[in-house]
């Protein structure tokens, strides 16, 4: 289990993130709301050992995030980063196979590993493509390889920044049912960065809201997605649609 305590965050002249303690259980689905400059991923990397916060502790099984070798600490927690910062040259197979290095013996790539990068570019929908190479791909068709290179991984924890982007809608909610069922059919947590309050409300259990001045609101979707919740969050008047699978909002 993935615990925070008392966890402070800022960047010069702004508190992202006042004493937040929380406990993401597996089997777990959160999603991290708020609005641009908020602070989402600054407490993602936090949660997840990128980065130390400024006072608090993060463990995962009662042990601090720093205590772990790096690569342990990858087998138990996976990150997907908003941007990789980089071009990458070679195939799908061969970025796919990169999120296996935290199970490697020094002995190069298994045919283990070659099967799990597969099988994880079959469940993205990405296997016909996995000998393209990644910079001939179109931005969704990345996105997916990125997802399934985390797939491959294979970690208990999943933390993504903004899994979404560049995806169309019908891949969007694809995504997120893979993720869903990660939580509940395989006991993974999983923790993910949205600007989609539709999709938040509908396959994330619980939230957190950041919001201005570091208050931040955590805990059950259910209770947390409000329009007075949302409008306060986001600073802007909505307006709340419900239907029979959820509510959703839209600026008013």
């Amino acid at each position: 289990m993935l615990r925070a305590e008392g966890l402070n965050l800022s960047v010069p002249g702004k508190v992202l993130c006042r004493d937040l303690s929380i406990a993401i259980k597996p089997g777990e689905c959160w999603g991290i709301l708020g609005r641009n400059g908020s602070g989402k991923t600054t407490l993602l990397h936090a949660l997840s050992g990128l980065r130390a916060p400024d006072a608090g502790l993060v463990t995962w099984d009662s042990k601090p995030l720093p205590d772990y070798p790096r690569r342990e600490l990858a087998r138990q927690i996976g990150v997907l980063p908003q941007d990789e910062g980089h071009e990458f040259w070679g195939t799908a197979l061969e970025y796919v196979l990169l999120g296996r290095y935290p199970h490697s013996r020094g002995f190069g790539i298994t045919d283990g590993d070659e099967e799990a990068a597969l099988a994880a570019l079959q469940q993205m929908g990405m296997a016909d493509m996995s000998h393209r190479t990644l910079i001939t791909l179109s931005g969704g068709e990345r996105q997916r390889v990125r997802v399934a290179m985390l797939l491959a991984q294979a970690p208990q924890h999943y933390c993504l920044d903004e899994p979404l982007q560049h995806l169309d809608l019908g891949h969007q909610a694809e995504a997120l049912r893979l993720l869903q069922r990660l939580a509940v059919e395989e006991g993974k947590a999983v923790l993910m960065v949205l600007h989609e309050t539709l999709w938040a409300g509908r396959y994330c259990d619980h939230i957190l809201m950041l919001y201005d001045g570091g208050r931040v609101l955590a805990g059950s979707a259910a209770e947390l997605m409000t329009l007075k919740n949302l409008e306060e969050l986001y600073q802007c008047g909505l307006r709340e649609i419900e239907t029979e699978v959820g509510s959703y909002f839209l600026p008013a």
